[in-house]
């Protein structure tokens, strides 16, 4: 009894918050997209120049922002040289 009642209460939270658990889940996969990004352009910063750590906060940037949060991380690394 005790299993349905937590059961059906985890149910109703998520059709509560079915829509807040879809932008998180969008932003997951947007951000996990970018680090993959960052990863790629690490291999190869020379050529580029770009060089920006491979870590969930910048991956989170970008993930929100896009590609100009990119221009927006470029940026701040240049500006603190």
């Amino acid at each position: 009894m005790k299993a349905v009642l937590i059961g059906l209460s985890a149910l109703m939270l998520a059709v509560i918050f079915r829509r807040a658990l879809a932008g998180l889940g969008r932003l997951a996969l947007r951000s996990g997209m970018w680090l993959g990004l960052l990863w790629l352009l690490r291999q190869v910063p020379a050529a580029l120049g770009i060089t920006l750590g491979v870590n969930l906060f910048n991956a989170v940037t970008l993930g929100v922002l896009g590609a100009p949060g990119l221009a927006l991380l470029l940026m701040i690394r240049w500006l603190f040289r």
